[in-house]
């Protein structure tokens, strides 16, 4: 069974096509890329709910940032799928979590777009923090590095050490939470309850670009919520 993508995606193999496009047409590009997912998901099998809960931010990231040069971090790696269908990996996408196919998390020896070799949750930050550090002491200064991370991961302890390790250094990391109240079901706990109070929100309503404390000077812990 041969699955199609749409018009726009289809003509997208890398980020630099991505960046051709009008913003206007970005809207385009989420609708075609969460059909494409969903049709071939549905015949092959994979994780349907982390990338489809991204399709905007994925299209976001690459559409702003210059990747591979500026890195992005996934936390949870199902969170990829739209991400490695933008970097070139649409056509082997039926592949995915298949022998000899596509892996189903980001992984490096597979793609330079795949920055950290990451599965199940709360590296992201570590892992930026560490990519960004080695970038100041190289001289880049113009390079970014962004950890994506969703709320369930948020509540791991390796997620909280490398906040505290990030709000003392003078290094360039953009920290993304995913809020959507999912983990492998549905967050229980004191912290999933923090960030909408924090915002003046009450559950299940839509509100996005919303911050939490500055970490240190300049350093914000960003909130997206896209539904």
């Amino acid at each position: 069974m041969e699955i199609k993508a749409g018009t726009l995606l289809a003509e997208i193999n890398s980020p630099a096509d991505l960046k051709k496009l009008e913003r206007e047409q970005l809207h385009q590009v989420c609708d075609e890329l969460r059909q494409y997912i969903i049709d071939v998901v549905s015949v092959h099998g994979g994780h349907f709910a982390a990338s489809l809960g991204v399709i905007e931010l994925s299209v976001a990231l690459h559409y702003v940032f210059n990747t591979p040069y500026d890195q992005l971090v996934w936390d949870v790696g199902h969170q990829a799928y739209g991400h490695k269908i933008l970097t070139g990996r649409r056509d082997l996408f039926p592949t995915n979590r298949k022998y000899h196919g596509l892996s189903g998390f980001p992984k490096r020896t597979e793609s330079e777009y795949d920055s950290f070799g990451v599965g199940h949750s709360s590296t992201s930050i570590s892992a930026a923090l560490g990519m960004a550090m080695a970038s100041h002491y190289k001289g880049e200064t113009d390079r970014q590095h962004v950890a994506i991370i969703g709320d369930g991961a948020m509540t791991a302890g390796l997620a909280f050490e490398a906040m505290n390790h990030a709000g003392i250094e003078k290094s360039n990391v953009l920290i993304i939470l995913n809020d959507n109240c999912m983990s492998i079901d549905p967050n229980v706990g004191a912290l999933k309850e923090y960030p909408t109070i924090k915002c003046g929100m009450n559950s299940g309503m839509r509100w996005e670009n919303c911050r939490w404390e500055n970490l240190s000077a300049g350093r914000w812990l960003l909130k997206w919520k896209l539904r």
